[in-house]
């Protein structure tokens, strides 16, 4: 891949026609594209610690120099004219200057291309509730998040709020007002911004990261009182998933906290992405969780770790785990034995069913 000198524009031409996720941009190495999971040098000499310097001022707003300069890190997002976004995030590392450009798909995604179910969807009918989307960084998370927001503003004309940082897709008003606020510039916080919300009659608020105490209390609360809440979180797994909510507060609190997300919330959607065995382009695993009484029960009585026994005698109901759906696209050769090995759950397991044995 020739490239011309550190020209960051004509890098992300090179994103767009070569479809990359992401460009590395870091001292003592040539700018690296990540293409269909896997990172590609460019054929040009490594940057210096000026032109990687001089390659971050070139996009980042003022406000965010301002940022770095204090924190040492800072994100937002960046439009590069009508041709895409992408999401910044810029860093230090040994003392030098570095930035990471996540390309943001202008086009939004069916649900039937990122490969969620019927009754997935028909969550979204609800009229409150709380829907979390979880997985790890880069598992597609945010994607998932502007499917369901697209698919309600296709369909329902009511307000919907998405609180983001920064935003990445945005979302034209269609049937629904869709009021996009980004932390940082139109909003100082994500509590702050989801207890404003409440205020703003909203009918569906989205929340880009449910990060501290405040924001998930008030998510909570915000899913009990008549509004469909939909949230992420950087877990995997369904029943770690309401274990790493109720951690959060402090032991007096989490008794009264295990009975309201048992009522609060409406289901769970676990993800990770993979490349594809053929090595033309990615693929979801999901694991899906929807609330039932049984699993209510399971969470009042500090019983998470039977959920996933429930979930897989759950399918007629549209449930399933992660590792069912991952040895599913293993088998159909849709993902090889690494991908199948790294994303699962319970390896023991899965290297049983594989026959390779060995410690997990």
């Amino acid at each position: 891949m020739p490239l011309q000198g550190p020209d960051l524009f004509r890098l992300f031409d090179l994103m767009v026609e070569q479809n990359a996720s992401d460009l590395h941009i870091t001292v003592g190495r040539p700018p690296v594209l990540r293409i269909r999971g896997r990172l590609r040098n460019l054929t040009v000499p490594a940057l210096t610690a000026a032109e990687t310097t001089a390659l971050i001022h070139e996009i980042a707003p003022p406000g965010k120099l301002e940022e770095f300069r204090k924190v040492w890190s800072a994100d937002f997002g960046y439009a590069y004219g009508t041709k895409a976004r992408f999401r910044v995030a810029i860093f230090k590392s040994k003392g030098q200057d570095s930035m990471v450009c996540r390309l943001i798909p202008s086009k939004l995604l069916s649900f039937q291309q990122i490969g969620l179910t019927e009754r997935v969807i028909e969550l979204l009918d609800r009229p409150r509730g709380l829907l979390l989307v979880t997985g790890p960084t880069g598992s597609g998370k945010t994607t998932t998040l502007a499917t369901m927001v697209n698919h309600v503003n296709d369909r329902e004309d009511i307000h919907i709020i998405t609180i983001e940082d920064p935003i990445e897709y945005f979302h034209e008003h269609k049937k629904s007002i869709v009021t996009q606020r980004e932390v940082g510039s139109d909003v100082p916080s994500f509590g702050e911004a989801i207890r404003r919300a409440l205020r703003e009659d909203p009918d569906v608020i989205m929340l880009g990261e449910m990060r501290d105490l405040e924001t998930i209390a008030t998510a909570i609360t915000a899913a009990e009182t008549g509004h469909l809440v939909l949230g992420t979180l950087h877990t995997t797994g369904s029943a770690r998933t309401v274990d790493r909510i109720i951690d959060q507060f402090p032991p007096e609190q989490q008794e009264q906290v295990r009975v309201q997300l048992s009522v609060a919330v409406i289901g769970v959607i676990s993800q990770v992405l993979m490349p594809k065995a053929d090595g033309k382009g990615v693929v979801a695993g999901f694991e899906v969780m929807i609330m039932t009484p049984a699993i209510e029960n399971h969470i009042r009585k500090k019983e998470t770790f039977k959920i996933p026994s429930t979930i897989q005698t759950s399918r007629q109901l549209g449930m399933f785990l992660l590792d069912d759906h991952l040895w599913e696209l293993y088998t159909q050769g849709v993902i090889d034995q690494a991908s199948l090995l790294t994303n699962c759950q319970n390896p023991r397991a899965i290297k049983e069913k594989l026959g390779i044995g060995g410690e997990a």
